[in-house]
């Protein structure tokens, strides 16, 4: 994470804050809770085995002789896949995937394995960030760091300097994915529990046993071509989709005192709507509004959800050619109450939304 200058003043304690009330339908949407073995094992099938099925064929084209640009080409639907599949690790998180609670964890930590992602670890920071989102008080844990007009303004030149190279798009999507897959996840989150710090150590155990493996068998020089790239493009794919769920234009910040979860779910999380196909490979996750809402609705039951109640059918969604304007935003202005790029502050406010 970039350490925010100037630090940001401890929240107020929630408990004598009155609680919003809760829509009718948010407690309806429950149903859509219920995991089915069926459709959770079918997944499974059909993202695990086309995945390691791609991964063996570039072993062996590259074993061949194939041209390294023809094996990049499979690289591809194997980046999508392992996209996918870490949509699932991303359920077995919030212990939805599975009816059973007890296959979730080993799933999850397979499947954490294979996208190079601590399981226990990353379930906490991501519980945090569901409980966080769109908190202005509350930042910092498992979300995009994002700072205020007034925090920008006040920080010293080099803080403000750290702030622009770090949301600039190659940072965020090209050396962010080597940087959160490859390194922050070999470590320890901080203040990391015991079960936390386990999930590391295993994992990394793990992928060290993987390597070792390959190079004893393939080649180390086999194993980086194959899953270099794939883990890249992924990665790249993943942060972009992570991104975008929370960083657009109309979405959601509140300080404690005024923090409304409701708002923070329906209009701090983006309806990403994206063509059939990549959907599929994403996992429904485009429907971030309705995960928010009820995080423990499996991806397979998300747009079911989403058509099931009108209320929610009303929320804007986010085309593919819309999001790609999302990444120059990088300042909340707190007046405005909207998200605005750098070049905004020398042009003065923007007009309140």
């Amino acid at each position: 994470m970039l350490e925010k200058d100037p630090p940001i003043e401890k929240p107020a304690s929630r408990q004598n804050a009155e609680k919003p009330k809760r829509p009718p339908w948010l407690r309806e949407m429950a149903r859509f809770e219920a995991a089915r073995w069926k459709t959770a094992w079918a997944q499974v099938l059909n993202t695990l085995v086309p995945y390691l099925a791609l991964w063996v064929l570039m072993v062996y084209g590259l074993k061949r002789g194939w041209p390294y640009g023809a094996v990049l080409l499979l690289t591809l639907p194997a980046a999508g896949f392992l996209v996918r599949l870490f949509i699932l690790f991303h359920d077995c998180c919030h212990g939805s995937f599975f009816p059973s609670r007890r296959m979730n964890t080993p799933l999850g930590s397979v499947a954490g394995v294979l996208t190079f992602t601590p399981f226990a670890a990353w379930r906490a920071d991501h519980n945090t960030h569901h409980i966080n989102v769109g908190n202005l008080d509350r930042r910092g844990v498992g979300d995009v760091d994002t700072w205020t007009v007034e925090e920008y303004r006040k920080a010293s030149p080099v803080a403000r300097l750290r702030y622009r190279a770090y949301r600039h798009p190659f940072v965020l999507f090209v050396l962010g994915p080597i940087w959160t897959f490859l390194i922050t996840f070999r470590f320890f989150p901080k203040n990391a529990g015991r079960m936390e710090r386990w999930s590391v150590l295993l994992t990394d155990a793990a992928l060290a046993g993987i390597v070792a493996l390959a190079w004893a068998t393939l080649g180390l020089e086999t194993y980086l071509l194959v899953q270099g790239p794939v883990i890249f493009l992924a990665g790249v794919f993943g942060i972009w989709l992570f991104y975008v769920q929370h960083q657009f234009e109309g979405t959601y910040w509140a300080r404690e005192g005024d923090y409304d979860p409701l708002k923070a779910a329906l209009q701090g999380s983006s309806y990403y709507r994206l063509p059939r196909l990549l959907q599929w490979f994403s996992g429904n996750i485009g429907f971030h509004h309705i995960h928010h809402l009820r995080p423990r609705i499996p991806n397979y039951n998300l747009e079911p959800c989403q058509e099931a109640f009108p209320a929610q059918a009303d929320v804007k969604p986010l085309t593919l050619r819309e999001s790609l304007r999302c990444m120059r935003l990088a300042l909340w202005d707190e007046e405005s109450r909207r998200l605005i790029a750098f070049r905004d502050l020398a042009g003065g406010r923007p007009e309140p939304a």
